[in-house]
């Protein structure tokens, strides 16, 4: 359950589309605002990118505000365990 009055979990609950070029062949792809990582459309390789760091890190609320599967890969990615050239 999602909680309105969090202004900092706004990324999460309100996703948006990113363009993000590909550390493999450059090419052009987009990831929404929530996702640590992504498929290359051009040559199919995992793609990732660095997040921000969000209030979901230290918030105690957090899992009950974005969800705990949204909480779990977010965490997950923020404190460093995706892979992969950044861009």
């Amino acid at each position: 359950m999602l909680k309105e009055g969090c202004p900092g979990s706004r990324e999460i609950r309100s996703p948006y589309p990113e363009p993000l070029r590909c550390a493999y062949c450059e090419a052009e792809n987009e990831i929404w605002s929530d996702e640590p990582e992504t498929r290359c459309r051009s040559c199919g390789r995992t793609i990732d990118r660095k997040m921000r760091e969000i209030c979901i890190l230290w918030c105690p609320s957090a899992k009950e505000c974005v969800g705990i599967e949204k909480y779990e890969r977010i965490t997950r990615a923020l404190r460093g365990s995706a892979s992969g050239p950044h861009k």
